[in-house]
């Protein structure tokens, strides 16, 4: 499997919906919260190609973008297969 990444903050719906999914579906995932750690939000916006909204996913290095993002390309069948690729 690839490595999943999620930059959340505690406080948004949004990545809690994403973690859910994530979780529910029984894919492991690396939370890291922009707020609380150093150079995280700056590091986010410069993989996310410039977004600075949370959440923001990462399948390897492959930029999946926020919560609606994985929510359609799950709808979609596609993110099992990305993630097992």
């Amino acid at each position: 499997m690839k490595p999943v990444t999620i930059y959340t903050t505690a406080w948004c719906p949004y990545c809690s919906a994403a973690k859910s999914l994530l979780r529910d579906k029984g894919i492991a995932f690396t939370e890291i919260d922009v707020e609380k750690t150093s150079g995280a939000r700056a590091t986010m916006v410069q993989r996310a190609a410039g977004r600075t909204s949370v959440p923001q996913i990462f399948v390897g290095d492959t930029h999946v973008g926020g919560c609606d993002d994985l929510y359609a390309l799950n709808g979609a069948g596609r993110l099992d297969p990305l993630v097992a690729a």
